[in-house]
C-alpha cells in the first residue's frame, strides 16, 4: 500500500486573503470553504495536488519548514507576474542547469518558482 499527495496546507491569517493571491498566482478556484474562511482548498487542475489554506491564530515567526514549489518556463518573468501579484522576491539561485526564486506571498509564507537555465 501507497499514499499519495492531496496537497500542501498553508497556516495563514486570513485564509480569504491569501486565497485572492493564490487564486490569482495559479489560475486556480477555491474549491472548499470550511469554517466560515477557516479553511479553503484551492484546485488548480484536475490531476495537481490541492493548496490548502488554514487559519491559525498565531504570526508566522520563522522560516517555513515545508513550502510548495513551481516550476515555470520562463522563470523571470513568472517572478515578475507574481512580484505584480504582491508576492515578495526573497533570493536568487543558481546550480548551472536549474535555477529558482525564492517568494513570499502576502502574509510571508514562502514558496519557490524554478526552472532549467537556458544554455546561452
Amino acid at each position: 500500500m501507497t499514499i499519495s499527495l492531496g496537497g500542501v496546507v498553508i497556516d495563514c491569517a486570513e485564509p480569504r486573503a491569501v486565497a485572492e493571491f493564490w487564486t490569482a498566482a495559479t489560475g486556480g478556484k477555491v474549491i472548499m470553504d470550511v469554517g466560515d474562511g477557516g479553511f479553503l482548498m484551492i484546485q488548480t487542475s484536475d490531476d495537481a495536488p490541492y493548496l490548502g489554506l488554514q487559519k491559525v491564530p498565531e504570526p508566522r515567526t520563522v522560516k517555513n519548514r515545508v513550502h510548495p514549489d513551481f516550476s515555470a518556463k520562463d522563470r523571470p518573468a513568472e517572478v515578475a507576474r507574481l512580484v505584480g501579484l504582491g508576492a515578495t522576491q526573497l533570493g536568487e539561485f543558481d546550480m548551472g542547469t536549474f535555477a529558482w526564486t525564492v517568494l513570499a506571498d502576502p502574509e510571508g509564507n514562502e514558496f519557490c518558482v524554478g526552472g532549467p537555465v537556458e544554455a546561452g
